[in-house]
């Protein structure tokens, strides 16, 4: 797929037959390395071919791919569900962690203040 992008940057940059030379620095300006021979098995592939006519088929075969809509909404909102049950159950217990540290810190001061005079 990133030889196919390449390949149609460098044709939208004004390249009518773009090489591998130019697939290469469109790459590795994005930090990808080339391989030269997919670059030129793609070249071969694209070759003579409109380029807005080869989107247009692609786009077209797009929207026949699910890409979410009702089906992951029915199973994500269960899921969604679990995890905010989940997240209120986290909630009534960190209170209960958070009170016994208050106890335990009152009765240290409270051991701390008079406690002191006694012992």
């Amino acid at each position: 797929m990133r030889y196919i992008a390449a390949y149609f940057l460098a044709i939208y940059g004004g390249k009518r037959e773009p090489s591998v030379a130019d697939m290469e620095k469109i790459l590795s300006s994005v930090g990808i390395e080339c391989d030269k021979k997919k670059a030129t098995l793609a070249i071969a592939q694209l070759k003579g071919k409109n380029v807005e006519q080869l989107v247009e088929q692609g786009s077209k075969r797009l929207v026949a791919v699910p890409v979410g809509g009702a089906a992951v909404a029915a199973t994500a909102a269960p899921a969604a569900a679990a995890a905010a049950a989940a997240a209120a159950a986290v909630k009534k217990v960190e209170p209960k962690k958070e009170e016994k540290k208050q106890k335990e810190e009152s009765e240290d001061e409270d051991e701390g203040g008079f406690g002191d005079m006694f012992g």
